[in-house]
């Protein structure tokens, strides 16, 4: 009988336990190297290193023949166990730098909030399951700034201006149109141009709230060589379109849009069309590769979707 001393504290070799799992249902060395692919010799020194560091005889070993001792039945019978489970820790551990695994900030507009981003997450909940994707409502100011500093990993964002510093990704390019009244006589066609609802106030956000987006707003009005009259909205956020309700103004919006509309209201696309881009945002080199998973299968969604 050979005395063993367990080695204190250490945790045994796996590699080893897959050479003593091998031994023990092959019933033979020499079957068992063959399968591992490893010299008998170095197998056999193997087991009796595991057998070292458990500080028990696992094989009872005679001239030709070895057999299972107590202790080696009972770590048969369950080492598999182990192994499955390792194997998956080891496979979740590293899904986590492949981006398949983690959590996601996330940080969009309202514009966006009406088919853009619900869109897109439906889809990333299929796609990405293991990643935790947390959203936010925000200004744009507040998206630059949060992706800039690290507070969010994306940032979803209407034509966000130039040289900011960030890696852009385009998102969707969105048909721009017109919300009106239902019972306006413009409205009647399937289409509007811009110069029929001229004589009309237009509602936008002060240009702070998003420079890139007015000034893209701007641009479709200095194209189409019309002059408006611009109101400020009064209210950061006003879901029922008071002013365009009363028909005391109308208003430039994406074709998403249409889908929040409140009744009596529609969504009319510009002719000659007109399109606005969506980015998602993210720092440069940034250390998430959840957030980089992200963007990749965002990028497949939009296509898929035909968002650009």
């Amino acid at each position: 009988m050979t005395t063993w001393r367990a080695t204190p504290g250490r945790v045994p070799d796996l590699r080893r336990l897959r050479y003593f799992l091998a031994v023990a249902g092959e019933q033979n060395f020499t079957r068992a190297a063959e399968l591992l692919h490893v010299a008998q010799p170095a197998l056999s020194r193997q087991v009796r290193l595991l057998e070292r560091e458990l500080g028990v005889e696992l094989l009872h070993r005679t001239t030709h023949t070895f057999a299972l001792t107590e202790a080696g039945r009972y770590l048969f019978e369950r080492g598999p166990v182990l192994l499955d489970a390792a194997d998956e820790l080891w496979r979740l551990t590293s899904a986590f730098g492949a981006g398949d695994r983690g959590a996601v900030a996330f940080g969009y507009g309202a514009s966006a909030s009406y088919e853009t981003v619900p869109e897109l997450m439906r889809a990333l909940t299929v796609r990405l399951p293991d990643v935790e994707v947390t959203t936010h409502v925000m200004s744009t100011g507040q998206i630059l700034a949060g992706v800039g500093d690290g507070t969010i990993d994306v940032g979803a964002v209407r034509c966000p201006p130039a040289d900011i510093g960030l890696e852009t990704r385009l998102l969707r390019l969105e048909p721009q149109g017109i919300e009106l009244r239902g019972d306006d006589p413009r409205a009647a066609g399937e289409t509007i141009r811009l110069d029929a609802v001229a004589d009309m106030p237009f509602l936008m956000h002060p240009r702070d709230a998003n420079p890139g987006h007015y000034d893209a707003v701007v641009g479709v009005f200095r194209d189409r060589g019309v002059e408006p009259t611009v109101v400020h909205r009064t209210v950061t956020l006003d879901l029922a379109l008071t002013p365009l309700v009363a028909g005391e103004a109308v208003a430039l919006a994406g074709e998403s849009a249409r889908l929040g509309l409140p009744g009596g209201l529609v969504w009319r696309p510009l002719d000659p069309p007109a399109l606005f881009e969506t980015h998602l945002l993210i720092r440069p080199g940034g250390a998430n590769p959840a957030a980089e998973r992200l963007l990749a299968v965002a990028e497949e969604v939009a296509d898929e979707l035909g968002w650009r």
